[in-house]
């Protein structure tokens, strides 16, 4: 192998740092075989085209999607593109033989899922992962290690948040992901889905939802036709109640319109024996606390301490680049899970964060939709 081909399919924000990731592996692994080339780009246009070239690289360039995926010249494809668009570029790639990774959520709705899924399943050596990046973040790295420990003992509560701001400007303009035929969703699929995600990957599957979905701004403008009103179609903000098939139960909420907050995700976890907190904004540290430590006396040695898991992935494989103990950004989970994904490819190895367990928060999704509609409970299939 001279080099390891990419093409990335979409290529506006989140195809930019897939780009980054790719580019920059080999400065953070040093067991990848060969050198990482960002091949092949496919954007809307012949414009954006040409520029995602001339500006970083790329040696073949289209408007059609298929153009990368069939390309003998393209080992692996990354997948950023609106969520309508999931559904067909997977089973293309499914029936290709074309490694992707491909941005969450799966896809729009349960329809699309069960076909992804019985079609992934006659072709079980395709390989298909999802980029739920925060697995990749260290603190929830360790949390698995510590649930898996026992740290917790027997998990009783779950509290998860995604928070963003925005969204709550009337000004704002209309896009896709307002847009239900488009996304499938509002916030409960693009912010919701990485913490069902977290939930799902540290403690198993869900049980049953309650869910409300609320939409506070119901029009807005278009953004190419600015005296045309467009209707919004998906939710601003997404409260979820649920039970677990461990018995636990909890509350994830999903808001676009949390004025005053950035990139907010934050999970709190409590058990009989002690409980881990997270908030994405201090990506540093995973704050814990050890119930059974002596309380006594005036609180003995009780209370939340912080791990700081700061830059500390593994080595091997990872280098030692920038070093342990600088802080961390929301770039480098993106980084660790495109790593992930091209060693997944050398090997032939089935990812961990593949189609079934993002059918599983698909199915979660669905789930909270029907009993927004229906203002009741709804069981899981699990």
């Amino acid at each position: 192998m001279k080099k390891i081909r990419v093409g990335i399919i979409g290529y506006s924000g989140i195809g930019k740092i897939h780009a980054f990731s790719y580019r920059n592996l080999g400065f953070y692994y040093k067991d990848i075989p060969a050198p990482i080339e960002l091949t092949g780009v496919c954007n809307r246009t012949r414009d954006s085209v040409e520029k995602a070239c001339r500006e970083e690289g790329f040696r073949i360039g289209a408007t059609d999607y298929m153009d990368l995926i069939k390309s003998s010249d393209i080992d692996v494809i990354s997948c950023c593109t609106p969520n309508d668009t999931h559904r067909d570029i997977i089973l293309a790639c499914i029936k290709n033989s074309k490694a992707l990774n491909c941005e969450k959520p799966l896809c729009r709705n349960m329809e699309e899922a069960r076909e992804i899924l019985d079609i992934y399943r006659e072709n079980p050596d395709s390989l298909v992962q999802m980029t739920y990046m925060y697995r990749n973040c260290l603190p929830m790295m360790r949390a698995k290690q510590l649930i898996e420990e026992g740290f917790l003992g027997n998990v009783y509560v779950v509290r998860g948040k995604f928070l963003h701001c925005g969204y709550e400007n009337p000004d704002r303009p209309m896009s896709w992901r307002m847009d239900y035929e488009k996304s499938g969703g509002g916030a409960l699929y693009d912010l919701g889905s990485h913490v069902i995600d977290l939930v799902y990957y540290l403690l198993g599957d869900f049980n049953r939802v309650k869910a409300v979905l609320k939409t506070h701004i119901k029009e807005r403008r278009s953004k190419g036709s600015p005296d045309k009103i467009e209707k919004v179609t998906v939710d601003d903000v997404a409260y979820v109640n649920f039970e677990m098939k461990n018995g636990a139960g909890g509350y994830i909420e999903a808001s676009r319109f949390s004025t005053g907050t950035n990139d907010e995700l934050i999970l709190e976890i409590h058990g009989d024996k002690g409980a881990i907190k997270f908030n994405g904004m201090e990506p540093n540290w995973l704050e814990v606390y050890d119930a059974t430590e002596e309380g006594k006396p005036i609180g003995g040695k009780r209370g939340f301490k912080k791990i700081e898991t700061v830059q500390r992935y593994p080595s091997p494989p990872a280098s030692g680049y920038p070093g342990p103990k600088f802080a961390l950004d929301w770039s480098r989970y993106h980084i660790d899970q495109c790593h992930e994904f091209i060693m997944n490819s050398i090997n032939s190895r089935k990812p961990e964060c593949g189609i079934e367990s993002a059918y599983k928060v698909q199915e979660v999704m669905d789930a909270a939709q029907v009993s927004d509609r229906e203002d009741r409970w709804v069981d899981l299939e699990n």
